[in-house]
């Protein structure tokens, strides 16, 4: 019996081999290829010891219903999502955790829409995968014959780097000293091939893909995770710092003392370059977001689109409104020339470009200094004006009683129920959302200033756990 819990929200993920093993990898492929009728479909693989299994019998299953079926190898998941959205592909999966610990595995599933490519989500994959398999159709051990992506030919790497490199000017990147760490996870196989295509010193942390992480979780937000990169700026007196997730989907920018900045913040960085290319356009965040996000996109002149957290809400909101980019607090930016997927790799190229324009006009002329004297710490600041709090979250048995509490206690407030309830008063606001997983409410809140948000996370503390 195959284990429903698996079947998320986005798409598909547990512990291996407790939740998710080759047989249901098996049952998932055929379920996916009789679901979406695919003749013919493409996966890539992250780096965690489980992939190549579960790559063997998901293919497997695929094949059992008719299909073919490429390997594009150990890649990064925006280069599986380049390959549909390029190539004469169907659909495709990729074998990922994302930035779950190392006991975890799962499959991010997409297919062809026209010109676009549509996410597919765990939970709507389930009905089909219970379905009773009328024939036996193969096994998850069986044999296999899968075709690699050069099989096809043409040359998957250039089209995919020049394509991200089409992002930016090259001749527009400063020369600085920049610390970048993969996590151990599949962002070195790209870095390493344009490395020496960028004007940078790039000083690698964990380039070599190893499933163990054995440097730092491959989480750049957990405990601990950030603390190498900072200890490196700090050694080699970088200019600021990455780093990528496991499946480098997501990245975070460090400034020069290694401190990590928020993604609400770098989004704003980003928003600004793309609003300056697309003036009027939208720009798509989510309902945690600080409010400095909608006040700078409005004063740029762009078009703030405000979703529920979770990417995959982020770039429907960004597709509904024919948007430039977007972004959340996880650290994924999608990008409409991208297919409107989510690339660490475009938001790293892209940031560099930022971060080589003068400060007091980010988009402007470069100042041409030094590699040095730009200042990341100086450039957020101007997109940091309210003191916010990171998410914080609380174990709970009746997450609907406590929430009702909050919304009657609160009632003086705007409130808005887009995700959770969001309450808003002239100098401050917060959101407290239910996990649709755990039995944790999810608390954010920002302020004007550091004494009323220490004074509102202090109450908001007392009444959820009173």
């Amino acid at each position: 019996m195959i284990n429903q819990n698996i079947f998320k929200s986005y798409d598909i993920r547990g512990i291996y081999p407790d939740e998710l093993d080759k047989e249901a990898a098996f049952k998932i492929g055929r379920a996916f290829a009789r679901q979406f009728s695919v003749k013919k479909a493409v996966i890539g693989q992250d780096a965690r010891i489980s992939s190549p299994e579960l790559f063997l019998a998901l293919a497997r299953g695929i094949l059992a219903e008719g299909a073919d079926v490429y390997n594009i190898g150990q890649v990064p998941t925006e280069c599986l999502y380049f390959t549909v959205g390029t190539y004469d592909f169907d659909a495709g999966i990729m074998i990922t955790a994302s930035h779950n610990p190392k006991e975890y595995n799962g499959f991010k599933i997409i297919k062809k829409a026209g010109n676009s490519i549509e996410i597919i989500r765990g939970k709507d994959l389930l009905a089909e995968v219970e379905k009773p398999d009328k024939s036996p159709k193969g096994h998850f051990d069986g044999p296999a014959t899968i075709s690699p992506l050069a099989s096809l030919g043409g040359d998957f790497w250039n089209d995919y780097i020049s394509h991200i490199l089409s992002f930016v000017n090259l001749g527009e990147i400063k020369p600085f000293k920049v610390v970048v760490d993969a996590s151990n996870g599949v962002a070195g196989i790209v870095l390493e091939k344009i490395k020496d295509k960028l004007p940078v010193e790039i000083i690698s942390l964990n380039f070599e893909p190893n499933g163990n992480f054995p440097n730092h979780s491959p989480n750049p937000l957990a405990e601990g995770s950030a603390d190498q990169i900072k200890n490196e700026i700090k050694k080699q007196k970088a200019d600021f710092g990455l780093i990528f997730d496991g499946d480098a989907d997501r990245i975070f920018l460090a400034d020069e003392n290694g401190e990590l900045v928020r993604a609400d913040a770098t989004l704003l960085l980003l928003a600004k370059y793309f609003l300056e290319k697309n003036p009027g356009t939208a720009i798509a965040y989510n309902a945690i977001c600080s409010k400095a996000v909608p006040e700078f996109i409005k004063k740029w002149g762009g078009k703030p689109v405000r979703t529920q957290v979770g990417f995959i809400n982020v770039r429907e909101g960004l597709l509904k409104n024919n948007g430039a980019m977007g972004g959340e607090l996880s650290g994924h930016y999608c990008f409409k020339d991208n297919f409107y997927m989510d690339s660490g790799m475009i938001a790293f190229l892209v940031l560099l470009q930022i971060i080589s324009k003068d400060p007091s006009t980010p988009f402007g002329t470069a100042q041409g200094k030094s590699s040095g004297q730009v200042k990341v710490s100086e450039i957020i600041t101007e997109f940091s004006p309210y003191a916010k709090s990171p998410e914080l979250n609380f174990q709970v048995e009746n997450k609907e009683a406590i929430m009702e509490k909050v919304k009657e206690k609160y009632s003086d407030g705007k409130q808005d129920f887009l995700d959770g309830v969001t309450v808003e008063y002239e100098n401050w606001w917060f959101n407290i959302r239910p996990s649709n997983t755990e039995p944790l409410l999810r608390l954010t809140i920002e302020a004007d200033t550091q004494d009323i948000l220490e004074k509102k996370i202090k109450e908001l503390t007392e009444i959820i756990t009173e």
